[in-house]
């Protein structure tokens, strides 16, 4: 599949095809001027209804590393391998993802499988919501699958670390900070300091989004990459956001809009924002 993406009525067509694996990622986050604990999966609801044969994976504790302090930082590869090898992905699985957060985690576990090698993923468009609202079938039983042989390759050209985005400041790097215009101003923070990255340009991850929640049109999105600075030959375009969840899906709206290339700066401002050595901007 060219598209990051696939409808609600391909998935219907599609859901008895032996190779396929359906993900269940369903969750929220709250803001961050709340208290914390601020990031919730949704396990209970996927117990009462899902997409018939999909599988729950915790985005909170799952697919992280829960000894990193930044919390969301995906989890490494032994872990990783040895959740999808449990949930029954195989080498050729094709993974359909999808939540109820507007595609947020789904992007996450998308972005996730390209950066451990396996580029057989995309994403529900419309998520579960527009399953519902379509009328298409869901199930509260819970399948189990013989496990999968998924293995590991890192794929290094989807990760960015503080390192190597503070060597290229000022040079061919276009960074796009995916979090809310108080955030990426200083008025918000969910790390020590506020601010933003020198040279990043603010592309909340809500304006990727149409009236209904949906990723846009691939013009409407070429037009907002347009206007970040994102052109053809751009290789080197990097997202962050707290933790590098909605990071992802501001790649997978790059991939959607029909660009190549592009990278998630995983630590992003929990990392940055955290260490003092790094420069920060407020305008």
């Amino acid at each position: 599949m060219t598209s990051p993406l696939v409808s609600t009525a391909w998935l219907e067509d599609h859901l008895h095809d032996p190779d396929l694996r359906i993900v269940d990622l369903r969750g929220h986050v709250l803001p961050a001027s709340e208290p914390p604990p601020h990031y919730f999966n949704h396990r209970e609801a996927y117990l009462t209804a899902h997409i018939a044969g999909a599988v729950f994976v915790d985005w909170v504790h799952e697919i992280t590393d829960p000894d990193d302090p930044r919390h969301a930082q995906i989890a490494p590869p032994a872990r990783y391998e040895a959740l999808m090898q449990r949930i029954g992905i195989n080498a050729d699985s094709l993974v359909v993802a999808y939540d109820d957060a507007n595609g947020m985690f789904a992007a996450r576990l998308w972005w996730s499988l390209n950066y451990y090698g396996h580029t057989r993923v995309v994403v529900l468009d419309g998520g579960w919501d527009a399953w519902l609202a379509e009328g298409r079938p869901t199930e509260s039983v819970v399948p189990t699958y013989a496990p999968g042989n998924f293995v590991t390759h890192v794929n290094t050209d989807l990760h960015r670390n503080a390192v190597q985005i503070a060597e290229r400041i000022g040079e061919n790097q276009r960074l796009i900070d995916v979090r809310t215009p108080a955030e990426y101003a200083g008025q918000a923070s969910r790390a020590e300091r506020a601010g933003h990255i020198p040279t990043a340009v603010n592309l909340p991850r809500a304006d990727l989004l149409d009236a209904v929640g949906r990723l846009r049109s691939p013009a409407e999105l070429r037009a907002l990459f347009a206007e970040a600075d994102v052109s053809d030959d751009a290789q080197d375009v990097v997202f962050y956001c707290n933790g590098g969840v909605s990071a992802s899906f501001g790649l997978l709206a790059l991939r959607a809009a029909g660009f190549t290339g592009g990278s998630v700066y995983d630590g992003s401002w929990k990392d940055w924002g955290n260490d003092p050595d790094m420069p920060i901007a407020t305008d």
